[in-house]
């Protein structure tokens, strides 16, 4: 149905006819028929790239675990469901899901402004909420018992474990380039925090509209003490962004350049206008490139999800996977799954056992159902833990230089979820 403009597409297995039963035969039916999961996608508006590439992994997710039985010996089928990458829209979206497509849950969203305005209403509709976002605001509390973070790290995290090795390597005065927005602020809040804690200083942090198309006024405000400039943009102008900053350097002096591969995912590094990236190291919270080292459930992910060892899809080496974020689908689907076969999951009276069953969890071990690697689980504050991935531009292709330890990211809880009511 994915003709039909701004309606669900339902992917895997269908319920099969409708038969007149017996009540016996009306049991055996009703535990044949399929788990629905909403996914609240990112289709159109600033995240749309992300979007298309979640979309494909959570289809290839869902492929797998049907070809294995499913769940609970029951078919899987996701219904999708666009929300524009807009926070009142997405709060619609967790509305129809539950109500016109009778999901049992819902997981998918990236943009932690979407997140933070979907995730009440899927608190008052009690239907688990399983974000694939990078924001601090499930572990901070701010959310509710309903909203958990399984498959992917959040920026504290992600910087506080990686600040040691900018501020050692690269250098201790950092100027920050951020969106201006809740995830831009996590960055902002944290890793000045975390680099403050090194003896290093933020020399100006530099706010940027998520929706900016143009950057170049931006640019001079970077101080010229700077050592670091650290950057993380999101949107459809991320490539603006990244040739605007090199055209600002050209050839001249420049500080070392540290990002966050939000400001080139999807985006091909080899490209043209980029080569003043020769040299610059990038955060990855999944290694776009396949490395040297890579374990062998890394190949057969990637040919599930159809990218090759550059990190773009096998059948249009222009088109590049959206590879550091969207391992977060396929691992929060090996969750839901995990979840929902401990909590002997029948139906959507059975939300609240999965959400402890969820709770329950500590860890993941690496391997194919965890792709990016082996993590701690917190089910007091809903958030998983795990490495980052620091690489560097060697010839036009991001090399890992660096691997931090699960240890590293972690923090003092703020919240425990399994105090509060349901």
């Amino acid at each position: 149905m994915t003709h039909l403009p701004r309606r669900c597409v339902l992917a895997g297995l269908a319920a099969g006819s409708a038969l007149a039963l017996s009540p016996a035969r009306f049991a055996m039916a009703q535990s044949a028929a399929p788990i629905k999961l909403g996914f609240q996608l990112h289709r159109t508006g600033i995240g749309a790239s992300y979007g298309r590439w979640y979309e494909r992994t959570a289809q290839a997710a869902l492929t797998r675990v049907n070809a294995a039985g499913g769940i609970n010996g029951r078919p899987v089928e996701i219904v999708f469901e666009d929300d524009g990458t807009d926070p009142k829209r997405g709060a619609e979206v967790v509305d129809k899901l539950v109500s016109q497509h009778g999901c049992d849950l819902i997981f998918g969203p990236l943009f932690s402004h979407v997140v933070i305005g979907s995730a009440p209403r899927a608190g008052e509709l009690k239907v688990p909420y399983l974000v694939c976002s990078e924001g601090y605001h499930v572990a901070s509390g701010m959310l509710n018992r309903w909203t958990l973070q399984p498959g992917i790290t959040d920026v504290r995290a992600q910087v506080s474990s990686m600040a040691p090795w900018v501020t050692s390597t690269l250098g201790k005065k950092v100027t920050m380039v951020f969106p201006d927005y809740a995830f831009g602020h996590d960055h902002r809040d944290f890793f000045t925090a975390a680099v403050e804690a090194q003896g290093g200083q933020i020399v100006a942090k530099i706010a940027v509209p998520p929706t900016e198309t143009s950057f170049t006024r931006y640019f001079p405000q970077i101080p010229a003490d700077t050592d670091v400039l650290y950057h993380v943009m999101v949107g459809p102008a991320v490539l603006t962004f990244v040739k605007e900053l090199g055209e600002f350097y050209g050839s001249g002096a420049r500080p070392q350049i540290f990002g966050f591969i939000d400001s080139l995912e999807a985006v091909d590094l080899a490209g043209p206008g980029l080569e003043f990236l020769e040299g610059t190291h990038f955060w990855e919270g999944h290694c776009r490139v396949k490395q040297a080292d890579a374990p062998a459930w890394e190949g057969e992910y990637r040919a599930a999800v159809g990218v090759d060892d550059n990190g773009a899809s096998v059948s249009d080496a222009k088109d590049v996977a959206t590879y550091a974020h969207m391992f977060s689908v396929w691992e929060t689907l090996s969750v839901i799954k995990q979840g929902m076969e401990a909590a002997g999951y029948q139906s959507t009276a059975d939300r609240q056992k999965f959400v402890e069953a969820v709770e329950a969890m500590t860890g993941f071990d690496a391997g194919l159902d965890h792709v990016q690697g082996t993590k701690t689980f917190n089910g007091k504050t809903h958030q998983v833990f795990g490495q980052q991935f620091i690489s560097k531009v060697e010839g036009g292709k991001l090399i890992r230089v660096h691997a931090t330890a699960i240890e590293d990211g972690l923090y003092p809880d703020a919240v425990d979820y399994t105090t509060q009511s349901f």
